[in-house]
Parts: C-alpha cells; sequence; structure tokens
C-alpha cells in the first residue's frame, strides 16, 4: 500500500492493522482496499487450521507434508536439504492461502534438556545460522514470507512467559543473537518473531534495545517485528520497543489501547505509521502471489529421500550394518509400528502419509528372502512391560539380528515442559540390554527430539542409528539406510554427554526464582566440552558412513588482513557411494578474551562416488576469527596466530596450518583508570612509560625486569594510583596525550 494511501487511514484504522484481525490472520480495512493475510504455523509443516484454533497443536489443521523437523536438518549438515523443505513448504503454503509460514526456529541448544530442541537446529550458531538462511532464501523465493523465531534466548520451556534470560553481551552475540543476525542479514526473512521470555529482564517484546537498536539499527533490517502468541504485556510499550504486530487477534483493546496511547503523547503517531507500513507490505507481497497447487505424493517422497541424509550412523561394529542378508531378523518397540516422527506442540503438522517402519522392513526384507518377526516389547500407555520384554527377549534367542526401535514418547518432547532426564524411559533400558544378552547381534534405532544418553546400553549393543525426528517419510528412510539402499551421512549438531552432569548449562538450567543465568558464558556444547578437555560419548559433528573417507590435502590462504581461504581435497576411498561432511574450525589464543578452544568456521557436505576426488574451497570471513569487545561494542580481529583446523569432529583433528592475521589493528582503550600493565602492554604508550616508571620502582636500585614480583605487584595497580604515588615524576595528560597521538591504535 502507497504512504499516500496510508496517510488516508484514520488514527483508529492504523492502530488496527497492528494487532491480529483474527487468530491466524491480520486485520483487514475493507473500506481502504486493505485484506488480511494469513500466518500459519511450521517451520516443517503447514498447521493451517480452519475449524478450532490455538497455538499448542491441540486441534485439528489441515493435512500437509511433515517434512524432517529442524533437529533432523541439522544433522543433515546440508545446505541444499534445508533449502529443499523451504522451497517444497512454499508451495503447500501457497496451495493452502498461506501468506506467512511461522519458521524457521534458531534458538541455541543450550541444554539437551530443552522441550522444544526439536525444533532448533544445533548448539552452534554458525550451523544454525547457515541451515536457516538456505531454508528462508527457498521458502521466500517460492513466494511465502518466512518468519525467524524466537528473538531471543528462548531456550527452554520452564517458566518460558515469565522467565528472563540473564546473558552478558558477548555471550548473546557470539551465541544466541549470532544465527539471527546471519538469517537477516542474509536472507531478509519477511517477519522475525519475538520470544515470549525477558531478555536481561526485559520483556522481549518490550525490549528496544533487541528490537530497535540490534535488529534494525545494527543488522539493517527492515521487515515486520511480529510476537509471539501472547507475548505481548503491554502494546504501547512493545510498540516504542520497535514491535509491528502483535498476535492474535481479535485486539480492540490492544487498538485502543494504542489510540489512546498517541493522543496522551505516550507513543509518536509517527511509531504507528512506521509500523503499519511493515504490516501493509507483508500484504502487498502477498498480493502478487498466485495460488498453486500440490503433489502430495511428491511431496511424502521427497520427505523419504530427504530424511535419509539427516539420520546418524553412531556405532557400527561387526559389520553389523548394512543388513545383507540375515536369516532371521527381529523386529522389537513401539515405534517401529507407531513411529515418533515430529515433536509436539505449534509445530505439530497432520501428516498427509506416514511410513510405517515395520512394514518399510517387511518389504526390504522379503526382496532379500529375509524372515521377520515382530514384538511391540514396550508400550508407552503402561501395558505390562514385563511382559511384553520377556516376550522380546525369548524371541531373540532365535533370530540372526534383532532392530530395536526406543525413543522418547512425544509427551516428553514437547512445547511448554523441558525434560526431566537425558536417559531413555527405564522400561525401555532394561528392554536393550536384556535383549542384547540374547541376541547374536542388536542394532538400536533411537526416535527422540533431543540426544539422550546411551551410556546404560551402549556397550550391550553392535550397531546404533539416531534417527531424531525424521518427518512422515523417516520409516521408509531407516529402512533403506538399514539395508543399505542409502548410506548414512548424517553428523551430530549437538553433543552427546556422558552424563547430564556433565553438560556446561547443568547448574544453572531452567533456572530459578524467574531468572535463569547463563553463567557458562560462550563455552556452550562442543566449546565447553574441547576447552576444558572433558571426555564426551560422540562429539558435535560426529558420523559414521558405509563407506571411507580421506583428507589427503589442506591449503590455506590469507585473503586480507581479517580474511582467509581453505582448500580441502577429499576422495572416497570404500566401495560404495557416500557423502562426506567438510568441517573447518578455527583455533586461536589471540586477544583480550578467552576463545574456546576451537569453532565452527566453515563446512560443506559433498557427494563422492567411489574413488572419486574433490576439492572444496571454503571461505572464512572476518567474523570467524572476531569476538565480541565489551569496551569498542563491536567486533573485533585481534592480529595474532589462528590454527585453521579441518576435522572428522570437534574433537578429532585431521589436519590443520597455522597464519598469521594482522587483525584489525585495534587496542583496548586506555585510560587513567586501566591498569599500569595494560599501559605498558600498549605499542606506542608502553615504552615511553617504562623508561620513565622502572627508575621509580627501582628507587635507586637495579631496574627490575618486567617478571620481577615488584613489576608485577606495581602492573596490577591503575594507573591514576601510580599517579598519586608518584609525586608528580608521572604526569596523567602526558600519558593521555601519547595514546591520543596518531597511531596510537587505541
Amino acid at each position: 500500500m502507497a504512504k499516500a494511501d496510508l496517510d488516508a487511514l484514520s488514527l483508529e484504522q492504523k492502530a488496527s492493522l497492528l494487532t491480529g484481525g483474527g487468530f491466524w490472520s491480520t486485520a483487514a480495512v475493507p473500506d481502504a482496499g486493505i485484506e488480511a493475510i494469513v500466518l500459519a504455523d511450521g517451520p516443517h509443516g503447514v498447521r493451517l487450521q480452519k475449524h478450532g484454533t490455538d497455538h499448542l497443536g491441540l486441534h485439528h489443521s489441515e493435512p500437509a507434508t511433515c517434512f524432517p523437523p529442524a533437529v533432523a536438518v541439522g544433522s543433515s549438515w546440508s545446505e541444499e536439504v534445508a533449502a529443499r523443505i523451504g522451497a517444497a513448504l512454499a508451495q503447500e503454503a501457497r496451495a493452502l492461502g498461506v501468506d506467512v509460514l511461522l519458521g524457521p526456529g534458531v534458538n541455541i541448544k543450550r541444554s539437551p534438556l530443552g522441550g522444544r530442541n526439536f525444533e532448533y537446529y544445533s548448539e552452534d550458531p554458525w550451523l544454525s545460522g547457515v541451515l536457516a538462511t538456505a531454508y528462508v532464501r527457498a521458502l521466500q523465493d517460492g513466494g511465502v514470507g518466512a518468519s525467524l523465531k524466537h528473538f531471543a534466548a528462548n531456550d527452554q520451556e520452564t517458566e518460558r512467559m515469565v522467565i528472563s534470560a540473564d546473558v552478558d553481551e558477548r555471550t548473546l552475540r557470539e551465541i544466541y543473537l549470532a544465527a539471527f543476525e546471519h538469517v537477516v542479514t542474509e536472507a531478509e526473512p519477511a517477519t522475525v518473531m519475538c520470544a515470549y521470555n525477558k531478555v536481561n529482564g526485559v520483556q522481549a517484546s518490550e525490549n528496544h534495545w533487541l528490537l530497535t537498536q540490534v535488529l534494525r539499527d545494527e543488522w539493517g533490517y527492515t521487515g515486520a517485528v511480529i510476537s509471539d502468541w501472547g507475548a505481548v504485556r503491554t502494546r504501547p510499550a512493545a510498540l516504542n520497543a520497535g514491535l509491528d504486530l502483535s498476535m492474535p487477534g481479535p485486539g480492540h483493546h490492544a487498538t485502543q489501547s494504542v489510540v489512546e496511547a498517541v493522543r496522551a503523547g505516550r507513543v509518536e503517531e509517527s511509531a504507528v505509521d512506521r509500523a503499519a507500513e511493515r504490516v501493509l507490505a507483508l500484504g502487498d507481497a502477498a498480493a502478487g502471489r498466485r495460488p498453486t497447487t500440490v503433489d502430495l505424493d511428491a511431496h511424502h517422497e521427497l520427505a523419504r529421500e530427504l530424511a535419509t541424509e539427516c539420520a546418524v550412523l553412531l556405532k557400527n561394529e561387526h559389520g553389523t550394518l548394512p543388513l545383507e542378508r540375515p536369516s532371521s531378523l527381529l523386529v522389537v518397540g513401539e515405534f517401529a509400528t507407531a513411529p515418533r516422527y515430529q515433536g509436539g506442540g505449534s509445530s505439530h503438522v497432520n501428516a498427509a502419509h506416514i511410513d510405517i517402519p515395520l512394514e518399510c522392513i517387511e518389504s526390504h526384507a522379503a526382496t532379500r528372502g529375509v524372515k521377520v518377526t515382530y514384538l511391540q516389547g514396550f508400550d508407552t500407555h503402561g501395558a505390562d512391560a514385563r511382559a511384553l520384554r520377556e516376550a522380546a527377549v525369548r524371541a531373540a534367542t532365535e533370530a540372526e539380528v534383532v532392530v530395536v526401535f526406543a525413543g522418547n514418547p512425544e509427551a516428553e518432547e514437547t512445547e511448554g515442559r523441558d525434560r526431566t532426564r537425558l536417559e531413555l524411559p527405564p522400561t525401555q533400558v532394561e528392554l536393550i540390554q536384556k535383549v542384547a544378552a540374547a541376541s547374536p547381534r542388536t542394532v538400536v534405532v533411537l526416535a527422540n527430539g533431543g540426544v539422550v544418553s546411551l551410556e546404560e546400553w551402549h556397550d550391550d549393543v553392535d550397531a546404533i542409528l539416531e534417527g531424531f525426528l525424521l518427518g512422515q517419510g523417516g520409516g521408509a528412510a531407516i529402512a533403506d539406510l538399514l539395508f543399505g539402499v542409502a548410506n548414512p551421512s548424517g553428523r551430530l549438531a549437538e553433543t552427546i554427554p556422558h552424563r547430564l552432569q556433565d553438560n556446561p548449562s547443568y547448574l544453572t538450567f531452567p533456572g530459578e526464582q524467574e531468572h535463569v543465568r547463563y553463567g557458562e558464558g560462550v563455552m556452550v556444547g562442543y566449546r565447553h566440552y574441547e576447552t576444558v578437555g572433558a571426555p564426551v560419548r560422540y562429539p558435535f559433528g560426529y558420523g559414521l558412513s558405509y563407506t571411507g573417507f580421506d583428507v589427503s590435502k589442506v591449503r590455506v590462504e590469507v585473503d586480507g588482513p581479517a580474511e582467509a581461504s581453505a582448500a580441502v581435497t577429499v576422495t572416497n576411498t570404500g566401495t560404495r557411494a557416500g557423502k562426506y561432511v567438510v568441517q573447518v574450525y578455527v583455533s586461536t589464543d589471540a586477544g583480550p578474551v578467552r576463545r574456546p578452544q576451537r569453532t565452527l568456521a566453515a563446512f560443506a557436505k559433498v557427494h563422492l562416488e567411489p574413488a572419486q576426488t574433490r576439492t572444496v574451497q571454503l571461505a572464512l570471513d572476518r567474523r570467524t576469527f572476531a569476538y565480541w569487545d565489551l569496551s569498542h561494542a563491536r567486533w573485533v580481529v585481534p592480529g595474532g596466530a589462528y590454527t585453521v583446523q579441518i576435522a572428522e569432529n570437534a574433537s578429532t583433528v585431521l589436519r590443520e596450518q597455522c597464519v598469521h592475521l594482522d587483525g584489525d589493528g585495534i587496542r583496548p582503550p586506555l585510560s587513567l583508570a586501566s591498569d599500569v600493565g595494560e599501559w605498558l602492554a600498549h605499542p606506542v604508550a608502553g615504552p615511553p612509560l617504562r623508561e620513565r616508571l622502572l627508575p621509580l620502582v627501582a628507587q635507586g636500585g637495579p631496574e627490575p625486569d618486567d617478571d620481577s614480583d615488584e613489576m608485577r605487584m606495581v602492573a596490577s595497580l591503575p594507573m591514576n594510583q601510580i599517579l598519586n604515588l608518584s609525586g608528580g615524576a608521572l604526569d596523567g595528560d602526558w600519558l593521555l596525550s601519547l595514546v591520543d597521538s596518531p597511531g596510537s591504535l587505541t
């Protein structure tokens, strides 16, 4: 809608645009020719509700394809997988008349107990940001707006409406805002959705620093900021903070409160105009979209194909997988016939088709002349666990291979609640242990929205295939992977620890008294485990294949003061085609802050036929090497040595090369409150200061070395205290002139 048309609207009409007109739509102004736009939950399927509305997945929604959720896409490490899902969702959304799809979610998996971890990609912001960017670009290229969520630090479900995430700014910038920034600056999502929680004591919906200063002024965002459903507490305050659209509606009270605030001078009418323009821009974009039709059968085949790239082969001893021609095969577990393929809550999709794992396994087995037997083994609804278990154990003694389907029930992995344990349900743990003791070969297939502990049974079984939640085509994907029709290529997007207590958030998650303190700082996930040298069961980036790969050459070149590039040569050394994930990490001690042992800097997933060799080029931009500097309030690349590491995973470095970067040439600012050690380290001020200071410290004796006890004590003192003690021998104006001079690098 043109600005001139906006000027023709009354204050009341403009204010009405800033709150939903219905549960899933914006307000319309028919007299002005303004139509409502339709929003619907995503992010891995279109959840359009025509009858009965809610944001918790309680009521019926229209049939749609349930693609692999973000937990699975994260494990694919594939931009192509993310993009193909985004493109397919655009088709289905348009076919259902949806203009904005509420996704993707890029919150960080701070704790493995997070109830909505299945909706998020990773514990790493770079991996999350790259995958979400590919998804948003494809979705919006298909004519449907994205909604990047939940902004920000919405990393738990416990007390999510009232909790304050108390996070220092460096940690916010480097970990919890970084994926949002990447998507905003690279893909320009149509909307950004604010979170329910508070950030450092300020409600996200009313957080001017977050919604305006960071999102708009720093990142240049021009789209609409919308609320999560019911996240707005005070509409005028949210508007002043930069929130354009409050959902859901109808919002007659909210509209009236905005009108009254404008008339009372608490809100500028120009703020109403800006927000209304952004909401109308969503409608303008939707107006040019043509309805389309969708082939749900074709999308089901796509969901199957993509799911095979998402599962992670964790263990495979004795060549147990793939299953060639076992003489007999026993399948155990309720999830083989009632599969877990998505999480609960607002993202819950009414799947158009569902592949049943047992049926898909039987189909493969039939072509190989393999007999398949099925036993339930456990019941998530409380049936006689002992009888089910004992029947499975008896049958296991007669089978050459047993495949156990295990995982968490959906009720434990859903919006609105966090998990209370890392282990599988006890009945399943006992089932796996006893079946493995009875069977010659045991394979465990896992279905869970977040990582689970493997400790109680890991060493008892021969193979573990971590499927996470694979969407409606997961049953066929699992069968293809078990029988070698597809080759596993997933890699863990989150660490599997030995114990929950090993996780860096253990002591502070989920907080207390409406506050959660992010005390681990930037040491989240593998950053913590690698920095402190803590062993884990399986590290970030880990995953096996049915073929082998060799990384033979690495070449790193410096492309500027704060940029580099890496070329990595990879060969498929096995007999099967497969996909390999090239992982590039950076390790450094440069700069004045504690850096993680290594951080993911770039990655690429490549397909290789047997004996095929490819060289992969990866760019390492300045953010790869930067940290957030609190004193300068900006990203800084310090000059120094950086080790570029090509790794199999976060714990296993294959090859590395050290390079020197000049960096930004920025040093910490100095003042008379800075300590003497900082002054002495300054390249301009340090030498003349040392020349005057050493005789004062020596007091007529030999001048001390920098490592002497006297100089260590002096170096720890604030400069203004030394000035007072010097009796005028050192002058503050002279010192400040040294760092204010050209070339001082402050």
